[in-house]
């Protein structure tokens, strides 16, 4: 090497004279090098090479980690160098001496390779392919071309790419786009005297990913990623090489949900002795045909590795050991939810006739279970299966189509196929409701992740656009908006605000709490001077529920001096109820701080606006939020909004439940209930405008962003009699199943050549029923909505070469009961409202468990865990409530006593 060097030095010296020469050698000591790394001829360069993976959570110890060492060592020498050009080579790579380790020391009962040589290991066939040498056509340190031999086994393939990568390099400082076993990725190089480091931005890569992540950002995975590579050079050739790449991934609404995988690679030169002399010629594939003539060119980029999971379970017989845990009376249970986690993964490699097999020998209890693990699992096998089983010409099996609907609507990565398939089912009108609404639901997903375009969606937009603008019948109309209510495309709100301000009762108040859905940037002038007009009631009267939610709509979509003006001086003038509703929606405001609550304190410097009188008006009706929780990654607030009757009935009851942090909010549960018409069951007189209303009792559900179908308690006061008699005081369902929320599967390709598998999942069993109750005798009525649900998100990364495996699992599950009642007595007005908000006590388990196996079965693993009992607690309302409460439960006690 110092000959070949010398000898360049004094071509270069030639053309200039003694002392020129040397000048110009300290003028310009950094000049770019045009030329990159050679290797000398007839040598044999001796390396020591290692790779090595480490699986933990983020501030986990390294010694505490899953993971595993390879070893070995690595001949390097020159096969040909180009006669015209000294910078371009055939260099030849060859791994030996292959060894599999622990990374760190580990005592014999916890280490599964002791005692284990490297063919027990990795195999007979899988060793001697890895030991095959490669060739890489190496120009000015680039690697131009890698060849090797055809059909090798994947896994081993990446394995040398990942070594053959480690060879490219440019001498000089700078960026450019580059190829290795990462794919085509940016990188950025900065040269210093003998080193150089590489920094590679592994964002960037251009390489095949399968897949998929969450629809809602909150329910997401976040990923951080850094590589950088260090060389250092001697004699204008490697000296050694260090990489380390990182995997940071976390659960975005709780980050200590998390795992980091870290992958590091050493090549170190020990010795040089004489090699293999060089072989004579022109052209590269002239050598590489002398030199073997199998040798073929191959990507340089990672190929995909086919998985096969080794004595896994058939899906028949998962079925069976899971199944008792998703019986009904189960659904609340933890166990129920990570159990319909694990099958989701088995049904991704079931085929159609697999899963057929196991729906048609199932029974009534357990099928609705079955239907929602089968459709979530979204492969296109489950699909076809689904379709095919439940037979949407056939309305006898209406329960479990609706079912698979809603499970349609939940998806966390829907796809053409699905809505396609549901625009079909369309014509069938048994559930044509229904599939209306959740085509909504799936057009607002696809076109969030810019599917706008898809002929489907196309197709889509405009059967409920279309279906909307020619609809004449009432129910037509409302499963119309309902599905707009989910879609929230913008060429509906024309058509959402011709039916909120002209249509009738429950037409326009479905337009306006759609209206209500969409983000700020939609609720242009027009929709406020809309909600303006129906609030003030400018061309015709309207029913409270609506002219309320109006004015919601203008208050959370920055009012203006005069649009907050106005609505503080209505109050005073509005009907009892409605002034105490939007007095309560002010306070809220004020107390929350809520965007428009600057704008609320500038006008109340008004004194014409803020007097006693206007702000002291007595009644039940209110609005409050509060926190449920507060934390780092993500925030939930609770809101309960009630609006009663002047006689003293429920008109609406409403309570939401929003999770947010700094990126993205989930609008996670509402549940509504409104009732009207009922005054004349307590001989009293309706609230103006309200008069001819229609005696009609029932509740609507949004959970997850999806608005769900609503329920009918009764309608017609011939029904209303009728279950008032006939009622039985138990809670009617709205909602009840097994909801996949976080759904994430990446393949990381790691630049040493190995892969590593990423899943987060996480599962909600959720049961949510509702009731309202009456009793003439005592004036009393009571309004109750059940929350139950099971939650488990588990994320299980590991690294799979086939002949090792390592990988930890981290796990959460908790159980929890949120009740809301509200009980008025209205025999007296002001009459008593109570309300309750209570959270039981329940269970938090967490649990991280850590890995290694082989294929002979040899296996060693770490379980860890915590358990905790979150305390129970009833949410804070304003102290009005409070007082009211104390009464309402005084006055129950006095009637328990008294004789009748």
């Amino acid at each position: 090497m110092w000959n070949q060097h010398r000898a360049h030095t004094s071509s270069v010296c030639n053309g200039c004279r003694g002392s020129l020469c040397i000048f110009s050698a300290h003028l310009f000591p950094h000049r770019r090098h045009t030329t990159g790394p050679r290797i000398n001829n007839d040598k044999l360069y001796k390396f020591t090479y290692s790779t090595e993976v480490l699986i933990d959570r983020i501030k986990g110890l390294p010694e505490d980690s899953a993971g595993y060492r390879i070893s070995s060592g690595v001949d390097v020498n020159l096969v040909w160098r180009n006669p015209n050009n000294d910078d371009d080579q055939l260099i030849r790579i060859m791994i030996k001496d292959v060894k599999i380790e622990n990374v760190n020391e580990r005592p014999a009962a916890k280490n599964i390779f002791k005692g284990k040589h490297s063919e027990n290991i990795i195999g007979k066939e899988y060793l001697s392919a890895l030991q095959r040498p490669v060739v890489l056509q190496w120009t000015r340190g680039k690697v131009k071309n890698f060849y090797s031999y055809k059909n090798e086994p994947a896994v081993i393939q990446n394995l040398k790419r990942g070594l053959a990568s480690l060879f490219q390099i440019q001498l000089h400082s700078g960026a450019a786009r580059e190829v290795d076993v990462s794919g085509k990725c940016n990188v950025t190089y900065h040269a210093r005297e003998s080193q150089v480091t590489k920094i590679k931005a592994l964002g960037t890569c251009e390489i095949k990913k399968t897949g998929f992540t969450s629809h809602n950002e909150l329910l997401d995975v976040s990923t951080k990623v850094t590589s950088a590579t260090i060389y250092v050079l001697e004699d204008s050739f490697i000296k050694s090489v260090r990489a380390e790449e990182n995997h940071v991934l976390s659960l975005n609404f709780r980050q200590t949900t998390n795992a980091k995988i870290v992958s590091k690679q050493k090549l170190e030169l020990k010795s040089m002795e004489a090699g293999p002399r060089v072989i004579a010629g022109k052209q590269v594939a002239s050598v590489i045909n002398t030199l073997d003539s199998n040798y073929i060119a191959v990507p340089l980029v990672a190929e995909p590795v086919k998985t096969e999971c080794k004595n896994c379970p058939s899906i028949s017989e998962h079925w069976q050991a899971i199944r008792k845990q998703l019986e009904p009376e189960n659904l609340s249970k933890a166990e129920a939810t990570r159990s319909f986690l694990s099958f989701i993964q088995n049904l991704r490699e079931a085929t159609k006739e697999e899963i057929l097999q196991i729906l048609r020998s199932e029974r009534n209890e357990v099928l609705p279970q079955l239907v929602d693990a089968v459709t979530s699992a979204q492969t296109p096998a489950s699909l076809e299966a689904m379709l095919e089983f439940l037979d949407f010409k056939n309305g006898s099996s209406s329960v479990l189509q609706e079912r698979f609907l809603y499970a349609c609507g939940f998806a966390s990565h829907p796809n053409e196929l699905l809505l396609k398939s549901l625009i079909v089912s369309f014509k069938h009108h048994e559930i044509r409701e229904t599939v209306t609404i959740i085509i909504g639901a799936l057009v607002k997903k696809l076109c969030d992740k810019g599917g706008c375009k898809l002929p489907a969606v196309v197709r889509a937009k405009q059967l409920i656009l279309g279906g909307l603008d020619r609809a004449k019948k009432e129910d037509d109309v409302k499963m119309y908006l309902l599905a707009m209510k989910n879609a929230l495309l913008p060429e509906a709100i024309p058509l959402l605000l011709k039916y909120a301000e002209a249509g009738e009762g429950p037409i326009s108040n479905l337009a306006a709490t759609a209206l209500q859905r969409y983000g700020i940037s939609f609720i242009t002038s027009e929709v406020k001077e809309t909600m303006n007009r129906i609030y003030h009631q400018n061309h015709k009267i309207y029913e409270k529920t609506l002219r309320t939610t109006a004015a919601a709509i203008i208050f959370s979509n920055n009012p203006s001096y005069m649009e907050v003006k106005n609505l503080l001086l209505s109050i005073g003038e509005l009907p009892l109820e409605m002034n105490k509703y939007m007095l309560s929606l002010v306070q809220d405001i004020l107390h929350f701080e809520m965007p428009a609550s600057k704008m609320i304190r500038k006008v109340l410097k008004d004194m014409v606006v803020h007097n006693y009188d206007r702000f002291s008006k007595t009644g039940s009706s209110s609005a409050y939020s509060g926190y449920v929780t507060r934390g780092p990654d993500a925030s939930s607030t609770y809101s309960l909004d009630i609006l009663y009757s002047g006689s003293g009935i429920l008109r609406s009851s409403n309570m939401n439940i929003l999770l947010f942090n700094k990126n993205a909010r989930l609008h996670a549960s509402q549940v509504v209930i409104e009732a009207q018409g009922l005054e004349s069951i307590i001989a009293a007189s309706a609230d103006e405008g309200e008069e001819n209303l229609e005696s009609f009792a029932g509740m609507s559900a949004i959970l997850l962003d999806v608005q769900l179908r609503p329920v009918t308690f009764f309608q017609g006061y011939g029904d209303l009699m009728s279950k008032m008699f006939s009622a039985t005081g138990d809670p009617m369902n709205v909602v009840k199943g097994l909801i996949l929320l976080t759904d994430y599967s990446q393949v990381i390709q790691l630049q040493s050549g190995l892969k590593a598998s990423a899943e987060f999942q996480g599962g909600l069993a959720i049961d949510i029923s509702g009731g309202m109750e009456f009793s003439l005798w005592y004036r009393e009525s009571k309004t109750s909505v059940k929350n139950r649900g099971a939650m488990v998100v588990v994320g299980n990364i590991f690294v799979d070469s086939f002949f090792v495996k390592a990988g930890m699992e981290t796990s959460f599950e908790t159980e929890a009961t949120l009740n809301f009642i509200s009980t008025v007595q209205f025999s007296e007005y002001p009459f008593l409202v109570c309300m309750q908000m209570d959270k039981i006590e329940s269970p938090f388990r967490q649990y991280v468990t850590k890995y290694e196996s082989l294929p002979s079965g040899k296996r060693y693993t770490s379980r860890k865990g915590k358990v905790k009992l979150l305390a129970g607690s009833e949410y804070p309302l304003h102290q009005e409530n409070s007082n009211m409460c104390r009464k309402v439960f005084s006055t129950q006690s006095d009637s328990s006593d008294s004789w009748f």
